[in-house]
């Protein structure tokens, strides 16, 4: 029973049950800032190297024709050691937070 709970989010811990962790990257040529979520859980795959896991993932604004790719790098314990973002700049959270700011405004 525990199990069910678990799976649907009616288990213990983090009460949002949101275990992802968010990256916010700018395209380039682009005034849009994209946030992306990484499931540590289900997204990552094993290293060529068998030393820690990684993603790539491709960031699409809406309002902007290019793409960016964002990679990142997990030690074994699924903690992030690098990131690194192709055709675009990785930017802060205050970053974004301040982007949707001005675009409400």
């Amino acid at each position: 029973m525990n199990f069910i709970k678990n799976l649907f989010g009616g288990g213990s811990g983090n009460s949002s049950g949101d275990r992802g962790i968010y990256f916010y990257v700018q395209p380039k040529r682009c005034e849009e800032v994209v946030k992306i979520r990484v499931d540590p859980a289900n997204d990552l795959s094993v290293r060529e190297d068998g030393d820690g896991y990684m993603v790539r993932k491709t960031a699409s604004a809406i309002r902007c024709p290019f793409q960016a790719e964002l990679t990142v790098y997990f030690d074994k314990n699924r903690n992030v050691q690098t990131t690194s973002v192709e055709n675009g700049a990785e930017v802060t959270e205050a970053e974004f937070n301040a982007w949707q700011e001005s675009r409400s405004s």
